[in-house]
């Protein structure tokens, strides 16, 4: 794979810092303003739903009235507002940003519903935009009859109420997760009409809870245990086998998200959380811990979860997400308004650690430039990227590649089906191409 080019842009000579000046931003944005104002005037009348798509994917306003702006007093300055309320709720202008269901599994009881990347900032994705995944429908557990159980080859078997859980110290940490079908419609073609489609099954939290490591020096791990049977209390039974290995790392046995209580769809009252491994392991509802010399081999990691290759034979056990990243402006399903200057912005993750490097092509990969990191930077959590690009107004191609501080570099779709072939739909995780048009829609594409 080529190194990233430092030199010159492929659409302008810029430094390798990817800096534009004060100067040259607000020329560029004033640009774009008066190319959007001219489209705004051509626009049907009959176009009311397509006037509220802004440039990112959001919901705008109808054409203001001349009369609301200043130095006019508009009509919100001129009555009372509405009263605090018990819970609170996004503005009714924002009813857009809401996570979509899919058509790919049977029923509402086994699906899945995906978060509206295109339409966050920064890195923290809100509870009610998280992404959700079930199997048998959301349980409906009341905290004081919830039991964890630990059991097996363990000196001292134990059952903990959430009382006796929540009395352990606790830590709050933000790691991203994702599930390991994410992307997988994207394998033999460009399918999803937008990055909530191809990438929603992706979200970041703040969480909250017990590393599991300071319970389980109560209880005494056999030495000779080295796997462990992490199951839910859901309808379907969901478990897993997990290494012991990584429950002494870092798993949590979280209770919390953002600041609150676990919602249900997301595991209330208790859930277990290991950072950077697929999201199918992190089992919600969780109930028992049963410790063992061997994998437990249970039907969702034997029937599905596994990756059938080219030669017939299935990897099984593959936990880790791999480095991934994405652009979610401009991305699919999105609209530029005229040239000029557009800050490009994304997300970067890996499964092993750290992102240490982002590289940006504006010209299907033929190029790359390093854009920008912002801070924090965490190890198994989002990063959010950004790239200054001044688009002038042909067609293009835009991309991102990850490479995380293990060194490994995010595949091309051509060197990922090399390796695994098209028999999996799990852990895919190649570059991302969007196709950006002359008249500024951007599309799904392979490149």
């Amino acid at each position: 794979m080529p190194e990233p080019d430092r030199g010159m842009s492929p659409t302008r000579k810029r430094d390798s810092s990817n800096a534009f000046t004060r100067r040259e931003a607000l020329t560029g944005l004033a640009s774009a303003a008066l190319g959007a104002g001219a489209l705004m005037a051509v626009r049907p009348a009959g176009a009311a739903e397509a006037a509220r798509l802004d440039d990112r994917g959001g919901w705008a306003q109808e054409p203001p009235n001349p009369a609301d702006l200043p130095p006019n007093v508009p009509p919100w300055m001129q009555t009372q507002g509405r009263p605090l309320s018990p819970y609170g709720n996004p503005s009714h202008y924002e009813q857009y940003v809401v996570r979509l269901p899919t058509d790919l599994t049977p029923t509402d009881l086994a699906s899945w519903n995906f978060t509206p990347l295109q339409n966050l900032h920064g890195i923290i994705t809100p509870n009610g935009l998280h992404f959700e995944r079930i199997h048998a429908g959301v349980p409906d557990i009341d905290p004081a009859q919830h039991r964890l159980m630990i059991e097996g080859m363990v000196k001292h078997p134990i059952i903990l109420t959430m009382d006796d859980i929540m009395r352990y110290p606790a830590v709050s940490r933000i790691h991203f997760m994702e599930c390991s079908g994410n992307t997988l419609t994207e394998w033999r073609k460009p399918s999803g009409k937008s990055v909530q489609f191809t990438h929603g099954l992706l979200s970041c939290s703040e969480w909250t809870g017990v590393p599991l490591s300071t319970v389980l020096e109560d209880v005494g791990i056999d030495p000779k245990a080295t796997w462990v049977l992490a199951e839910g209390a859901d309808a379907a039974a969901m478990a897993r086998s997990i290494p012991v290995n990584k429950l002494m790392d870092d798993a949590l046995l979280a209770f919390a998200q953002n600041g609150e209580m676990l919602r249900p769809s997301q595991g209330y009252p208790l859930r277990l959380l290991l950072p950077g491994y697929e999201g199918n392991m992190q089992i919600k509802w969780l109930r028992r811990l049963k410790f063992g010399a061997a994998p437990f081999e249970t039907y969702e990691e034997t029937a599905y979860y596994t990756e059938l290759m080219p030669n017939g034979k299935a990897r099984q056990f593959n936990f880790i997400m791999e480095a991934k990243s994405v652009i979610t402006f401009p991305s699919a399903g999105q609209q530029l308004r005229a040239p000029g200057f557009y800050e490009i912005s994304g997300l970067a993750w890996s499964g092993s650690g750290r992102v240490s490097r982002v590289d940006v092509s504006t010209d299907g990969g033929t190029h790359w430039l390093a854009a920008r990191l912002e801070s924090p930077i965490m190890s198994r959590c989002l990063t959010r990227f950004r790239f200054n690009w001044e688009w002038d107004g042909k067609p293009v191609v835009l991309q991102s590649r990850c490479v995380d501080e293990t060194g490994y570099v995010q595949p091309t779709l051509t060197q990922l089906v090399a390796k695994r072939g098209y028999n999996s739909v799990y852990h895919m995780n190649a570059i991302q191409s969007w196709h950006v048009a002359a008249n500024g829609e951007v599309t799904n594409v392979h490149a």
